[in-house]
Order: C-alpha cells, then sequence, then structure tokens
C-alpha cells in the first residue's frame, strides 16, 4: 500500500543526451524504505523494482508519455496465435561482458518460475515453454491467449546465466540455490548501473555503465547512493544541508511542506498506476443493495479527501479519479472526476430498501497507515449527513487480510491503495473484480457480477489494442454503475528534491512512465557541476 505535486510548473527543461558519460564525478543520494532483496526475481516492493529496472534490463520497457510498452532488449517480435517470436539487440553485454544472449533469456524465466516469488505468477500458470532457436531469438508459447502477456515482460529482468552459473550456492538439483546468495548482494544484470555494494537494511551503491547500450543524459548520476529506513527528522536535516537529493515517497505531507519551503528544493511527482480504493461489501446490509452504495459515493467530498494529502495549493499526492481505471491508463474514462453531490445521494437513499439508520456502518482504516484515519473520519462526517451510523475500526493489516476472507466479518467499508504492476489494466483489476477472487485482501466487496467477470475475461483474450481499450472502458462504466467501490482519488508519489537534480521523468508528463518506479531511470537524470 502506497502512498504516492504535480510539478508540471517546475517541469526542467529536456536533458541533451550523450553516450559518453562525463568525467568529473557526480553522485546522487537518495532514500528508501528497507528493499528486502537485490535479486530481480524476487522484487516487488518500490524499493525492490527501483534497483532492478537501473540494474537490469526487460525485452520491453513501459512506454513514455503515455499507456502501452516499447521495445527494449527486444528489438522486435511477431505474435502467431499464442507464440510470441522475439528478436534481440546483438549490441548489449552484461555488466560482466558477456553478450546478451537468447539463453540468458531462458534461463532468466526458469529460474524466476522455479523460485516461485516476485511477479512469478504473471507466468507460472500462462506459459507452456520458452525456447532459445538461436542467440538472438526466442520463443515464448503460452497455454492460451493472454493480451496482457506483452505488458508483463516488463517484470522479467534478464540476468546474465553465466555469471549466476558460476556462483550457485548448496541446494537440491544441478542449479543448487539458483544463485540466491550471490544474487541477494550482487547484481548480474546489462543495466545502465551496476552495484558495487549492497546492504539491504543501509545502503546499495551503483555505479554508471560504461558500456550501456542506451545514451545517458548529460551530466548524469556517476554514482548513485540508495540509503534505507532514514527517519524523516534525519532525511530534513540533511536535505537542509545539501547532504540529499531526493527524498522518498513515505515522508509525512507536513514534513514534504517544511521542505517545500526551502529555497534549494524542489518537488517531483510520479502518477502511479493505482489508486486510493474504498471498498464497498455488497453482501451485507445495507449495502448489498446498489442504492445505498451509490448514495455513500455521491455523498463523499473527494474534495476534502484530497486536501488531507495536499503538500500546497498546486501539489498533492493524490489527483482527482474519474472512475476504475486511473487516468492515462488503456481504458480511463475521459470524463469529469468523481464529485459530491448530496442531492443525488438522497435521491439514491430513496430508491434504498435499507433506511439509513437501521445498521451500522464499519468504517476500517489500516493501522499502520494512520492517514487512513483522517479519511475515516471525514466518510463518518460524510455519511452522518444521510442518517447512516458510522462506528470506526482500526485494524492491523495482518487482522484484515484474515477477515476479509470471509464476507460474514468483512467490515463494510475497507481502505485500500492498490497499483497494477505492469502497465496493463488487467494486472489492477482482474485481482480486485473477478468473482473468483472474491474474499481476498485486494476484494473485498464480493463482487459476483457476470458482465464485469465477461470484460476482465474479453480483456485477457481481445488481441486488438483499440478493441481492448473499449472492453475496459466498457468494463470501467460497469464497475462505476455497480458502486461497490469508491474511487477516492489516483495515487500520486510527492519526493523533495534538492534542485541541483534534474528528472525530466519526474517533471514532464511527456516523459514520465506508465509505471509506477521508472521515473526513477538514473541515467535520464542530470545533476548540475
Amino acid at each position: 500500500m502506497m502512498l504516492r505535486k504535480t510539478a508540471f510548473a517546475l517541469a526542467a527543461a529536456t536533458v541533451a543526451m550523450t553516450a559518453q558519460p562525463a568525467l568529473a564525478e557526480r553522485v546522487l543520494r537518495l532514500d528508501e524504505v528497507a528493499v528486502g532483496e537485490l535479486d530481480p526475481a524476487k522484487a516487488t516492493d518500490f524499493a525492490d523494482s527501483m534497483l532492478m529496472f537501473n540494474v537490469y534490463d526487460t525485452l520491453v520497457l513501459a512506454n513514455q508519455g503515455g499507456p502501452g510498452i516499447q521495445p527494449h532488449l527486444a528489438e522486435s517480435w511477431t505474435i502467431d496465435g499464442n507464440s510470441y517470436t522475439f528478436t534481440l539487440r546483438d549490441d548489449v553485454t552484461f555488466h560482466s561482458g558477456n553478450p546478451v544472449a537468447a539463453a540468458d533469456v531462458v534461463f532468466s524465466f526458469d529460474r524466476m518460475v522455479t523460485l516461485g516469488q516476485g511477479f512469478s505468477y504473471l507466468f507460472s500458470q500462462r506459459v507452456a515453454s520458452v525456447e532459445a532457436v538461436d542467440d538472438r531469438t526466442v520463443v515464448f508459447t503460452l497455454t492460451d491467449t493472454y493480451a496482457p502477456f506483452l505488458a508483463s515482460l516488463t517484470r522479467l529482468p534478464i540476468v546474465d546465466a553465466a555469471l549466476v552459473r558460476d556462483n550457485l550456492g548448496e541446494g537440491d538439483g544441478e542449479m543448487g540455490d539458483w544463485g540466491q546468495a550471490f544474487l541477494s548482494a550482487n547484481g548480474a544484470g546489462s543495466g545502465a548501473y551496476r552495484v558495487d555494494s549492497h546492504n539491504p537494511q543501509e545502503e546499495t551503491v551503483m555505479s554508471a555503465f560504461d558500456g550501456y547500450f542506451l545514451p545517458f543524459a548529460e551530466n548524469h548520476p556517476e554514482t548513485v547512493r540508495v540509503r534505507y529506513g532514514l527517519e524523516a527528522p534525519t532525511v530534513r536535516t540533511l536535505m537542509a544541508r545539501g547532504e540529499h537529493d531526493i527524498a522518498s515517497q513515505w515522508l509525512p505531507p507536513e514534513v514534504v511542506q517544511a521542505l517545500d519551503a526551502g529555497d534549494d528544493v524542489q518537488l517531483f511527482s510520479e502518477s502511479g498506476t493505482g489508486g486510493f480504493y474504498i471498498k464497498l461489501n455488497t453482501t451485507r446490509p445495507p449495502l448489498d443493495d446498489v442504492q445505498c452504495r451509490r448514495a455513500l459515493v455521491h455523498a463523499l467530498d473527494y474534495e476534502a479527501m484530497l486536501s488531507l494529502i495536499a503538500i500546497n495549493d498546486e501539489v498533492s499526492q493524490g489527483s482527482p479519479s474519474t472512475g476504475a481505471i486511473p487516468v492515462g491508463m488503456m481504458g480511463a474514462n475521459d470524463g469529469p472526476p468523481m464529485t459530491r453531490d448530496m442531492d443525488a445521494a438522497r435521491e439514491a437513499l430513496a430508491q434504498c430498501a435499507h433506511a439509513a439508520g437501521d445498521h451500522t456502518l464499519e468504517v476500517s482504516w489500516i493501522a499502520e497507515v494512520p492517514l487512513e484515519e483522517r479519511f475515516a473520519l471525514l466518510m463518518q462526517a460524510n455519511f452522518s449527513e444521510l442518517g447512516f451510523n458510522a462506528e470506526i475500526q482500526r485494524i492491523p493489516w495482518a487482522l484484515f487480510t484474515e477477515q476479509v476472507s470471509r464476507p460474514e466479518t468483512t467490515p463494510h467499508i475497507s481502505q485500500l491503495f492498490i497499483n497494477a504492476v505492469t502497465p496493463d489494466p488487467d494486472t489492477l483489476l482482474y485481482n480486485m473484480y473477478h468473482s473468483s477472487v472474491a474474499g481476498t485482501w485486494q476484494s473485498p466487496e464480493y463482487l459476483n457480477d457476470a458482465e464485469v467477470d465477461a470484460l476482465l475475461e474479453a480483456g485477457r483474450t481481445e488481441t486488438d489494442p483499440a478493441a481492448r481499450a473499449e472492453i475496459y472502458a466498457q468494463l470501467n462504466d460497469r464497475l462505476m454503475a455497480l458502486a461497490a467501490t469508491i474511487y477516492g482519488y489516483d495515487r500520486k508519489s510527492v519526493y523533495a528534491a534538492s534542485t541541483r537534480v534534474t528528472a525530466p521523468a519526474l517533471s514532464d508528463p511527456a516523459e514520465a512512465f506508465s509505471l509506477d518506479g521508472m521515473g526513477f531511470t538514473f541515467r535520464l537524470m542530470s545533476i548540475a557541476e
């Protein structure tokens, strides 16, 4: 669950590009929450992903400036039914000097699926086989049609098979531990930055890879130091001293506000592929009636909610939602944002089979996310204007995930931050709304709607991009009509940064990536001399 300025007014000019790294050392210093693993087959959290995007390459990348994907290690591909044939670039080498070849792709896939961690679930039930036809050609054969497959490949980092084989640890079978011990402390990628040292509780140090196949920005960071678990007061002190360059998105809004007041600080932002979702349990009265749910949707004060996460008059950790799909993602609603309409709320309530005062709404918030308590108090006040009684419940995350496994113990109202793990809406919506996943932490609505299921499945099997966009637009409309979720806002990450740093992907929407975390592609950043 991640809380993520629209920094458009602070957008830096697009950096000039050069294939040659500068001679003078330039160090970029930033912080993140503690990272669990450097191993790319296990990367799931934001910090893990940020390291993976810089140390490793993938066959495809998320687009900049819009939705979709673009070629990366794969210069092209063809699709024949459920068979995807990729032709690799011939100018890419790993940090070790070994060339990147099709066999490395096969090895990386086998390793991820065998370990069964990270984002392996994107492939384990979908891919029947992966074959290296020759050094530059690799073929993926799927078990059935799966349109989001190409987008899923943004989560398959390619590792140096020869280097990993030379560093196998003890374990069962020929591959032992599949290099887990080695890759938990060392890099084996072809990315723009190589790992110099890594301590998951303290700091990761990386340096620019001179042999990278794509250009670097002029005055790009030569060294990147990512520190973990810094307390907010420490970050504030370091920024004030000019000893820190980018603070993590996890700082409280009031700390970001204080930093923004300084002359040497700017605000960056990254629009995520997710949002803040207020989940309504559709199985328990009074929310088993769609009209009662619609009354709550109309009664929420969305502007007040956004004010609670505002950094200043122009910058916020969220932007207005237009529906189930975040703005900028395939199928997003181009219409007006969610707004409060008490007349519409009362009209819907008048059609509900339940009287507002006959049931007490349980409004839960996750104990580990104190911001949600503010939202719970806002909902309690808003819904009381319709006559609803609301009881606020503080629930630790571990208990919440247990409670939502049964509809009768799932609170009436739950608050969740959810984002897609690929640039495709399937990885955002399927696990929230398909009837087969009801009772997981992402789906406490217990929605069971045949039309929603059919549209979700069609989105997986339709291969024409325009037709898929129309499917998700229809799905968005259907979800809005069912009112099983209140779409609070689209999430944004806000970062306090030194004015010596230029980062177009974090300041210019035309340069932004369509995948969370890729704004921290360090080779595209610049540091003032």
